[in-house]
């Protein structure tokens, strides 16, 4: 995620269009995929933001993971979000907030785009480690240690990170306890590494790519990628311009980090999560962006896009022409994660 009312590239209409004028045999192709988003790149502007998920919808995507606060908000935001997200959802026939894997199964079966909800960083516990089961009970299978900069729990990745806290490793160990998912994404280097070892049960990434072909400190190092592989975990390789490299964002670029986390530690241990942000709202004000998102990282004027939902058959058929298998394939756009949420969630 870079800032939370980005530029859109794509509209709902156009993901309409293309899902309307895919040829027979390709929409056959797309069925036997099953596409597992583990992260939208959005942050929550009210209860109309349910309709912004209709571009994943139309994109066949079968599971989302959907944000619902970070570490620049107020954690007061996060309730609200997951409250209005909840309200919403479950008065649509075509979407389900899920629990359980199991869950996740039957709405795909039924047709219905599979729900669970991420926080990007332990800001949004307020300090209290009774908010990690909340939370849980709430929907929230994933949570960041930190969002861009440190917290009371741990560091995040533009900032001096000096490792876990008490409190963090404290919350790493509620977490395992009730099944959510530790995330080092957004995290310093030194807290995720500590994280991922203190951990009893796999760890991921959610969204992040390879630091090897794209410097930058929101992009990991293969000692991280090792790191989370050698926990059971996943890298989820996401498709926004600035963590990809130069120019604008191309799914042949993103499928360059998958290939690059594959060949290093293994096709069952690189996913998708595209950060996608399908909005033209209003960003944070400035002191707050150049906070979490600081110039020599985001330089002004950069201009950031995304590669959509829409785009991951593309990314199949990227995969398939460099030689991987179809069950490899399946693996990556959503076996691997679905794996991880069926060892860590409580069942």
């Amino acid at each position: 995620m870079f800032t939370r009312r980005s530029i859109l590239t794509s509209s709902l209409a156009a993901g309409a269009l293309w899902w309307a004028g895919r040829a027979p045999s390709q929409a056959a192709e797309d069925e036997k995929i099953f596409y597992w988003d583990n992260h939208s790149g959005f942050g929550y502007a009210g209860p109309k933001d349910v309709a912004l998920l209709d571009q994943w919808r139309l994109a066949s995507v079968g599971y989302l993971s959907v944000n619902v606060g970070y570490d620049a908000v107020p954690w007061s935001g996060t309730i609200r979000a997951i409250a209005d997200y909840t309200k919403e959802i479950e008065a649509r026939s075509d979407m389900r907030l899920c629990a359980t894997v199991t869950e996740i199964d039957a709405a795909t079966k039924g047709g219905r785009m599979a729900l669970t909800y991420d926080i990007e960083g332990m800001g949004s516990l307020n300090g209290d480690l009774a908010m990690v089961e909340l939370y849980y009970r709430l929907g929230v299978r994933q949570m960041l240690i930190a969002y861009n900069l440190n917290n009371d729990a741990g560091g995040g990745c533009h900032d001096a990170d000096k490792g876990l806290t008490d409190f963090g490793r404290a919350v790493i160990h509620e977490m395992n306890r009730v099944g959510m998912v530790v995330d080092c994404a957004h995290s310093g280097i030194r807290s995720g590494l500590e994280a991922m070892k203190l951990s009893t049960k796999p760890c991921i990434f959610s969204h992040a790519n390879a630091r090897a072909l794209q410097e930058h400190e929101r992009n990991i190092t293969d000692e991280q990628i090792k790191a989370v592989a050698a926990t059971g975990g996943v890298v989820g390789v996401n498709g926004l311009s600035l963590f990809l490299g130069p120019g604008p964002a191309k799914v042949e670029v993103m499928v360059a980090h998958i290939d690059y986390i594959a060949k290093l530690v293994g096709v069952q241990h690189v996913g998708v999560a595209l950060d996608y942000d399908p909005t033209t709202g209003p960003p944070l004000d400035e002191p707050t962006s150049k906070k979490f998102w600081p110039p020599r990282q985001y330089p002004e004027g950069t201009k950031i896009d995304f590669v959509p939902p829409s785009d991951l058959p593309t990314a199949v058929q990227l995969l398939t022409r460099k030689g991987y298998k179809e069950a490899d394939i399946r693996a990556i756009m959503g076996g691997n994660f679905r794996r991880v949420a069926s060892q860590v969630w409580a069942s």
